[in-house]
This record gives structure tokens, sequence and C-alpha cells, in this order.
């Protein structure tokens, strides 16, 4: 592709960082676009934050939010449309959450693994293999994210007084 290294998933792109976050930008504006592919807009959008934490990830909140939820999309089977938003008031709630060691590896894969997608059954399948390498680089942190999402769950089957 030539270019620059985005300093976030490595990628070497034209414009470096500031390029990796246009081809991201494109990837959501077809989202938006056509419901075939949205249907894994939440998945695509936690993958990126994941891969470029500096930008995406710097609080504790918007780490917490972005793992919790790639974690959600990949380990339940639920929409990978949208959030759960069960995690987003955990989240809110918890923000103050001492904020984990980040990895050095983002996963082996990166955006430019997703955007040759020219169907949305492809493009699905892409978005797919790029969180669940992305969701391995946070191996140390699984356990720990599985039990906020616990947590969350069950903080949301509780009746409310």
């Amino acid at each position: 592709m030539g270019g620059e290294r985005c300093t976030g998933c490595g990628l070497e792109v034209e414009g470096a960082t500031d390029g990796c976050r246009r081809l991201f930008e494109q990837l959501i504006a077809r989202d938006f676009s056509d419901a075939r592919y949205f249907r894994v807009h939440r998945l695509t959008v936690d993958t990126y934050a994941l891969q470029h934490p500096d930008e995406y990830c710097a609080s504790a909140k918007s780490l917490l939010a972005h793992l919790t939820g790639l974690g959600w999309l990949l380990e339940h089977e639920v929409s990978r449309a949208v959030g759960s938003e069960a995690l987003r008031q955990w989240v809110e709630a918890h923000g103050e959450i001492a904020k984990p060691s980040m990895p050095t590896s983002r996963g082996g894969l990166t955006i430019e693994d997703v955007r040759h997608a020219t169907t949305p059954v492809m493009y699905a399948h892409a978005v797919d293999r790029w969180a669940r390498a992305t969701w391995q680089a946070y191996a140390p942190l699984h356990e720990t994210v599985r039990a906020w999402i616990r947590e969350a769950l069950d903080a949301e089957a509780r009746p409310r007084r």
C-alpha cells in the first residue's frame, strides 16, 4: 500500500494515522448508507477503537466501553450492529475503574484486511476475523472483561426499586 505506519494498528498507509482514520470513516459511512453493512457496525467501531487506544480509549471509561462491547459481541449471540444497554449503563456507573495495562500488540489484522470486502457477507466475515484477532491481542484482560460483563448483566437482572 505504501506510506507511513499508523501509530495505532501499525498499518502502512498513505497519511499514516490520519490515513488509517480516513479508511475507518469510509467504512462507517458505508455502514450508515447500507443496512446490510450496518449489521456489524458496533463490532467495527469497537475493534477499530481498541486498535487505536491512544485516540479512542484514552480514558478508563472509553476503554471499558470498547472492551466490554467487543467481548459481548464476540462471546454472546447478539446483534453486532449495536451495543448492550446494560453494558452502557454499567460503564457509565463504573468509569472510575483503574485503567488496565494495554497490550503492545493490537492484533495481526487491520482495517486493511476489511476494506476490500465487496459484498455485505464478505464484509461481515472480514470484520469478524479482524475483531477476533484484536480480541485475542487483549487476551490477558479476557477474564476481567468477562467479569465486568457478568456484573453488568446481573445488575440489569436485579429488580429496580
